[in-house]
């Protein structure tokens, strides 16, 4: 019979992260509260302190603490926009060197943003008509000016999320216009259609307006898969 392999022993940052991690887990230490100090640790658990700082640096990757220069570290408060940019790295990576993950995001988002459209035309209030109207209204202006243009853009798109009252749903919906934006411009913006995204926008705040979610799902998915077809016919073809 073939012998087990061995099991990898943990580092010891790993044990000092495992450690403090568990504090925070527990409620020992709250959102707000200050971690102990480097000589604290590391009297307390008879390491050094590279393992304190190695440890330190993990958690705040991860998003549970925050590490301020000259002060001491924090546990973070809960926040979902930062539960995202701790992904953005990664996601990067991802979006840059898998075709696979990119067509799986897109879909994603059409799927995502239909269903945003859709209760906004449940939940609407005749003041979010009113701001959707004019960032439409900001984005014509902007016409010829491509980064505004964008930036207005995912405006529009938030504002859909942010009639939903689900604050999550607002910062997914940042989170993939950004993604997309930063490392697939092409997906959120081709040069001279403008014109048509604009007339889809005012399509889908009709659609939301008149209180008809099917419509507006309708409409909101006919403007992403507009995009996500155009992309697919103008992205450079792997050798």
């Amino acid at each position: 019979m073939t012998a087990p392999s061995p099991v990898p022993k943990r580092k010891l940052y790993e044990d000092v992260r495992a450690h403090l991690a568990r504090m925070i887990e527990s409620g020992a230490l709250r959102p707000g509260d200050a971690l102990p100090s480097e000589r604290e640790l590391m009297d307390g658990l008879s390491v050094g302190r590279p393992a304190i700082r190695e440890a330190m640096q993990s958690l705040e990757r991860s998003g549970l603490i925050t590490i301020r220069h000259g002060g001491r570290a924090r546990v973070a408060e809960p926040s979902i926009g930062r539960m995202f940019g701790q992904v953005s790295d990664s996601m990067r990576h991802m979006l840059m060197h898998s075709p696979v993950s990119l067509e799986n995001l897109k879909d994603a988002r059409v799927t995502f943003e239909a269903e945003m459209a859709r209760l906004a035309a449940r939940r609407h209030s005749v003041q979010d008509i009113e701001r959707l109207q004019s960032i439409v209204a900001e984005q014509a202006e902007a016409i010829a000016d491509a980064p505004r243009f964008r930036m207005l853009d995912g405006r529009f798109h938030r504002e859909v999320a942010f009639i939903s009252g689900n604050p999550i749903w607002v910062a997914l919906a940042e989170a993939l216009f950004r993604w997309l934006n930063d490392f697939h411009v092409d997906l959120v913006a081709v040069p001279g259609l403008e014109p048509l995204t604009l007339q889809e926008h005012r399509l889908i705040v009709g659609a939301i307006a008149s209180g008809q979610p099917d419509r507006a799902a309708a409409a909101m998915s006919d403007h992403l898969l507009r995009a996500n077809a155009l992309y697919r016919r103008t992205a450079p073809r792997a050798d």
